[in-house]
């Protein structure tokens, strides 16, 4: 016979701080309690969801006192889509504790003694910051607790949206969006109300079937919008009329394109990206460099913030024209490029090869010939015989994906010896974990946070490393 589940109860608990994954955290007894959606300085009731044998998650039943620091939330959907978790807690707030998620990370995983840390950069803009969004197509919408309470007849089970957090196969149908411009909101609300009225299947994510699965748009900061509409398998005549009505109606979308995706994931890595009218890419610029922009391309989703991103890794590079500077994780070259006319020379390895093939193509458009780039695993391309045959790193910049480095590419950096490395983070557990195998040659000169996701706990982080002094 099961034992029934305790429904355990816990009244008047303090929010205390928040977690390095942007929950709240209660103590009661001793014990830590993770509740998301809190605000430090409630006090508050809450029903245990989950027992560990070291921690407990919470959520909040009922606020006995709440936050001077609480704010309303501006979005609709807060609370139900997981995006945009810190809605309720003012920017500023937001700032210092992503700054002291980055100390904290430095000290308890890095054991690092680190010096004086500037200010967290804040964004410029802190909704509508975004140029990439997804979406998915879902046949079976999230049905959210106001519906159920509410007793609200249901006549359109369609989605297009965001899924729900921990639940691969329930997406959220979005009204409105604030983190990405207009027309975002306005092209995705009219694909989903064309598709609706002339019944085109939406995606059934359980059973793998349904024409219409993914939208992405991404946008310039001039305003021209990529489109991008995969369907699950392919019907000419359903496709092209859609295709078709963006095109008419949405001026705006310079580069419209398609994927078929039959597969069982989601991914378009390994898809052609077909282009139906307009370009296969878009143009951005930045501080007097242009980029292209192709479907696969990576490229940073805050495309303001960015500028100061690089411009301070950039001060910290402080390179000059006799240097040699690796640039590993290139992506689509932006940092390298950013580099090179200041560079002897520069060298950039990424692992997908679209990007290195936008890297190159960046180069050549503006005039920048003293850089070269290379495709290929880090670990397999960064060997000391690539370095002997490439030249001397006087100057290694890393920023790396969310995993950080391999041990591998750490223990070719240390055998390189250059005189600085800048490691950029979008983690900085991973960051501080990969700043040990550098802490016994090299000393942390400098560190700068810069934010580059407002309304969610995700930081950036950039230090300076120098190698020390025999």
């Amino acid at each position: 016979m099961s034992k029934k589940k305790q429904n355990i109860i816990l009244n008047n608990a303090e929010i205390i701080d928040i977690a390095a994954e942007g929950k709240a955290i209660a103590k009661v007894d001793g014990k830590v309690i993770f509740v998301p959606y809190a605000i430090p300085g409630s006090i508050v009731d809450l029903q245990i969801v989950r027992k560990q044998r070291n921690f407990m998650e919470g959520k909040i039943i009922n606020i006995v006192k709440q936050s001077d620091k609480f704010i309303d939330a501006f979005c609709e959907h807060f609370g139900v889509c997981g995006g945009c978790k810190w809605q309720n807690l003012p920017y500023n707030e937001q700032l210092f504790y992503k700054q002291k998620q980055v100390a904290d990370q430095l000290q308890r995983i890095g054991k690092i003694d680190f010096p004086h840390m500037n200010d967290i950069i804040a964004s410029p803009k802190i909704t509508e910051y975004r140029n990439k969004l997804e979406f998915t197509f879902s046949c079976k919408r999230w049905i959210t607790q106001n519906e159920i309470d509410e007793n609200t007849v249901i006549e359109n089970y369609n989605a297009l949206g965001f899924h729900i957090p921990q639940l691969f196969d329930k997406v959220l149908n979005i009204n409105h969006c604030y983190l990405q411009p207009e027309p975002s909101n306005t092209i995705r609300k009219a694909i989903y109300d064309f598709a609706v009225e002339n019944n085109y299947s939406f995606f059934d994510i359980r059973e793998k079937n349904g024409l219409l699965r993914n939208l992405i748009l991404r946008n310039t900061k001039c305003g021209e919008v990529m489109a991008i509409i995969v369907f699950g398998y392919d019907d000419e005549k359903k496709r092209c009329a859609l295709l078709d009505y963006l095109q008419t109606n949405f001026p705006q979308i310079v580069s419209l394109q398609y994927v078929i995706n039959a597969k069982l994931n989601d991914t378009i890595n390994d898809l052609d990206v077909i282009c139906y009218s307009g370009n296969s890419f878009l143009m951005e610029e930045m501080n007097g460099l242009k980029f292209k922009i192709a479907a696969k391309s990576f490229y940073q989703t805050n495309p303001e913030q960015v500028l100061n991103l690089y411009q301070k890794v950039f001060d910290f590079a402080a390179v000059n024209s006799s240097q040699t500077v690796y640039d590993l994780y290139t992506g689509t070259g932006t940092i390298a490029l950013f580099l090179a006319r200041h560079a002897k020379k520069v060298i950039g390895i990424e692992c997908i090869a679209e990007a290195i093939e936008d890297a190159k193509h960046n180069a050549k458009i503006n005039d920048i010939e003293n850089v070269d780039f290379f495709v290929g695993d880090m670990k397999d391309i960064l060997t000391a015989d690539f370095i002997n045959k490439s030249g001397k790193a006087d100057l290694i910049v890393l920023d790396p994906p969310r995993a950080g480095i391999h041990p591998k590419v750490g223990e070719v950096i240390l055998n390189a010896n250059p005189e600085k490395i800048v490691y950029v983070s979008c983690n900085p557990a991973t960051q501080a974990r990969d700043l040990l195998m550098f802490a016994d040659k090299y000393k942390i000169e400098k560190i700068q946070p810069v934010d580059m996701f407002p309304h969610t706990h995700h930081v950036e982080n950039i230090v300076l490393l120098v190698r020390k002094m025999k």
